[in-house]
């Protein structure tokens, strides 16, 4: 079974950077596309940036500009760089990753790490 592990979270000024990382364990034939999605307190989960393994790259409005999402398609890990902070951006952030198992042909699963929390105090 693979799970994911996401790292990184805290507490930061607005204004400033936080970088997430999220590791991988388990079997991972190939990984396709890989993501962070965010929930805040009463809020519905969103995405906040993908990423193809070409490496194509999609980002919420909210957030161009300002994150860039990155991954090691060998190791299987995806990273979220996080910069100029603002309160709005508080949530628990989650890391997700499609992936297959034992070939090309083998069905298409999605992971999900447990999140990990970022504050952003204003």
């Amino acid at each position: 079974q693979v799970q994911l592990m996401e790292s990184g979270g805290g507490l930061v000024q607005a204004g400033g950077s936080l970088r997430l990382s999220c590791s991988s364990s388990g079997r991972i034939f190939s990984s396709n596309a890989m993501g962070w999605y965010r929930q805040a307190a009463g809020k519905q989960r969103e995405l906040g940036a993908s990423i193809s393994s070409g490496d194509n790259t999609n980002y919420a409005d909210s957030v161009k500009g300002r994150f860039t999402i990155s991954r090691d398609n060998g190791k299987n890990t995806v990273d979220l760089q996080m910069n100029s902070l603002k309160p709005e951006d508080t949530a628990v952030y989650y890391c997700n990753c499609d992936y297959r198992r034992s070939s090309y042909l083998s069905p298409e699963f999605r992971a999900w790490g447990q999140g990990t929390q970022v504050t952003v105090s204003s």
